[in-house]
């Protein structure tokens, strides 16, 4: 299911393999390929026209792809999350099959394949020798085109060469002896099906059975938009779970045109198949929004011309509106000036701290030296940016080639003298919010998308910085979530049903209550964070939980832990719980690896809501714009049987800033996830708050 919500209500399969497995090198730092038609193929990833290349799409570009070759249509979503690692998400619909033989459970709907690619680039091209690639498609479903494959590509002017070997489905046709069955024996056999209830890797089959040489050229015309592209193919198709097709040919022919961030391409697959496609690609590094903000406000070079009277009206008013900052409480004396506040106006950190360091040096005498700015999330200090004035002022006027914003002040735990110096009232009273929500689920049985929308009223009192009770009551406004024919599956399960009576929760009622519980919160050591809450916390359960978490400023490292006793809810009315009862609880590890920039892991290792145990792992990467992409999964101790259809949990998500679609600055996330398969075990309590989130600005990732 797709959910859109925003970013403090984040939840988060590691991806496969660890860069330090992946060899990247270039020959050639002087010599660059500018490769001829290095578009996107018809299952997705770049490629010609069924078949893969060892080229790359440009680092952080996500195409969305629409294929069509007559008996198969195909949706995927292909990323260049490295240089050197492409992953594509793909729906294929099969015309020539039904979902199911039964109208009453799926309609006359046809069948839906879901599948996911990973290439990985080992050899980047130089000027003699070529790129070299590996990958593996369908690698992680019910293996309708599981293959594997490894490939080169090499640049001759206008002409870029393609020599593939294929395994699996791209290497039906066994075109070649397999090269590993001089190792093994075993590698001359390929099982056919999938293991328990697919979604497993089937690592056991990988370049195993026949093989086959598959290649081409693409030829880039002297009119730019337009490049050819001519293929041979490496599998027979008569195994196809279409069904046997005909192929009156292994020549594949193609052209490609590109039309600002769209292409199209047309094809003649098996010399009796008409084909064609329509795909759109942004960069996330690159993508942007127009934005209106304010001058930013001069400082004088010489400070002595300053008035020692501030204007402290003035002076709050430009931090509020030029700064993005919301003043707390303020203390300045001979030497030092301390302002508490809270930021809402701007995403980068630089930019939101130089435009504060402007609003309060351009009104300070040259007596004082210090600036310190106590960042507030959540009611709580949470850091403290400490300002060289002099160096500051340098700076931004420019006065020495070589000083940069960021070297005139350090980043790091609020010190206690800069809270007890600045006298501040508890935030208390109501509050009151409005939001609005979009789910979406892909591959259904009764119909391919579904969707439910609405808003979301939010509302609480806060008796101290400390405790308060909030909730969330949800309204659906436009759905066709009605036209769900069954509301669990009547498959066996030897896992009690913690997440699959999710279609009850959902259509019970236009109007229901998300959650209501009060909350806890305290900095109760320095750089240790603790919660505790009670009520009901999510839709499906109530209960009482806390956490603690330890996670000093700038650290790549923070780890945590949470315990919970939740009861689950009942689907029938707002209020009531079913018997079932379960502890929950997780060691919870989030680590920035040196070696892997812009990425996050999270290890949420414990009990979940089934009480099977194990580890959830999660990997997000960062782009430049700040969008997110994550994928997780969960193993534990549930066999794949037992858990059911899909074999483990495993989800995707990306997670794009509100900054992005507005002229102005601004803070907070929108959240996109795709869960292939939702079953009950490795399930997670979603937790009301997380610290984590609560504590973003510590160490911004999501921030």
């Amino acid at each position: 299911m797709l959910k859109v919500k925003p970013a403090f209500k984040l939840s988060a399969l590691a991806l496969l393999c660890s860069p330090a497995a992946v060899a990247v090198a270039n020959t050639s730092l002087a010599w660059q390929p500018d490769p001829a038609g290095a578009s996107q193929a018809a299952h997705g990833g770049v490629g010609l026209i069924q078949t893969p290349t060892a080229r790359m799409a440009p680092d952080g570009d996500v195409t969305l792809n629409y294929t069509d070759n007559e008996e198969y249509r195909l949706w995927s979503v292909s990323i260049q999350l490295f240089p050197w690692m492409e992953a594509t998400a793909r729906y294929t619909d099969v015309r020539t099959r039904l979902y199911s033989d039964s109208p009453g459970f799926s309609n006359d709907q046809t069948y839906k394949d879901k599948g996911l690619d990973v290439k990985f680039r080992l050899w980047q091209e130089g000027q003699y020798l070529p790129q070299v690639a590996v990958g593996l498609r369908d690698f992680g479903g019910t293996g309708l085109f599981e293959s594997e494959f490894v490939t080169l590509s090499k640049q001759f002017g206008a002409v870029d060469f393609h020599l593939g070997m294929g395994w699996g489905y791209l290497g039906a046709a066994g075109n070649i002896k397999n090269p590993f069955c001089e190792l093994r024996d075993s590698f001359c056999q390929r099982d056919s099906g999938f293991s328990g209830q697919g979604g497993k890797i089937e690592y056991k089959k990988f370049f195993r059975g026949p093989a086959s040489v598959f290649g081409g050229v693409s030829y880039q015309t002297p009119w730019q938009p337009l490049v050819l592209k001519l293929e041979y193919d490496g599998n027979n198709y008569v195994q196809d779970f279409a069904g046997a097709l005909q192929q009156d040919s292994r020549w594949n022919l193609g052209a490609t045109y590109k039309w600002r961030d769209f292409t199209f391409d047309l094809n003649y697959q098996r010399g009796n198949t008409l084909g064609f496609g329509m795909h759109y690609a942004f960069n996330m590094h690159t993508a942007s929004q127009i934005k209106i903000k304010p001058e930013k406000i001069a400082v004088p070079e010489d400070r002595a011309t300053i008035s020692p009277n501030v204007n402290f009206s003035t002076l709050t008013r430009n931090l509020f509106y030029n700064a993005g900052l919301l003043p707390k409480g303020i203390q300045m004396s001979e030497h030092e000036f301390i302002v508490h506040g809270v930021p809402i106006g701007y995403r980068d950190d630089e930019e939101a701290t130089e435009r504060a360091g402007r609003a309060i040096a351009a009104q300070l005498p040259e007596t004082v030296k210090t600036i310190r700015i106590v960042e507030h999330s959540a009611n709580m200090a949470m850091l403290e940016k400490v300002i060289d004035v002099d160096a500051f002022v340098e700076a931004v006027n420019a006065n020495k080639l070589e000083a940069t914003i960021r070297d005139t002040y350090v980043r790091q735990q609020p010190e206690p003298d800069s809270i007890a110096k600045v006298p501040l009232n508890d935030d208390r009273g109501f509050s009151t919010g409005l939001e609005t929500f979009w789910i979406q689920s892909f591959g259904n049985p009764e119909y391919f998308y579904m969707y439910q929308g609405g808003v979301y009223l939010a509302g609480g009192y806060r008796f101290n910085n400390q405790f308060s009770v909030m909730g969330n009551l949800r309204l659906t406004l436009l759905e066709n979530f009605d036209k769900f024919n069954f509301k669990v599956d009547a498959l066996e399960s030897n896992l009690p049903r913690v997440r699959t009576y999710v279609r009850e929760y959902v259509t019970r009622s236009k109007f229901g209550m998300d959650n209501v519980f009060g909350h806890w919160q305290k900095e109760i050591a320095p750089s240790i964070f603790a919660q505790a809450y009670a009520g009901y916390l999510e839709t499906m359960y109530g209960g009482v939980g806390g956490e603690i978490l330890y996670r000093p400023v700038d650290s790549p490292f923070a780890v945590g832990f949470d315990l919970n006793y939740v009861r689950q809810r009942s689907y029938e009315n707002d209020f009531g719980f079913f018997d079932y009862k379960t502890l929950t609880g997780h060691v919870n590890i989030y680590w920035q690896p040196s070696f892997l920039p812009d990425t996050r892991l999270t290890f949420n290792i414990g009990q979940f809501l089934a009480k099977d145990k194990g580890v959830n792992v999660d990997f997000a990467k960062r782009f430049d714009s700040g969008m997110i992409v994550g994928a997780y999964a969960a193993v534990t101790n549930v066999s794949s049987a037992d858990y059911g259809e899909g074999s483990f949990t495993k989800g995707f998500y990306l997670s794009i800033p509100f900054d992005l679609f507005s002229v102005r600055p601004s803070k907070g996330r929108g959240q996109i996830p795709w869960i292939p398969i939702g079953r009950d075990g490795g399930q997670p309590l979603n937790r009301p708050v997380r610290l984590v989130d609560l504590t973003e600005s510590r160490n911004t990732f999501f921030d």
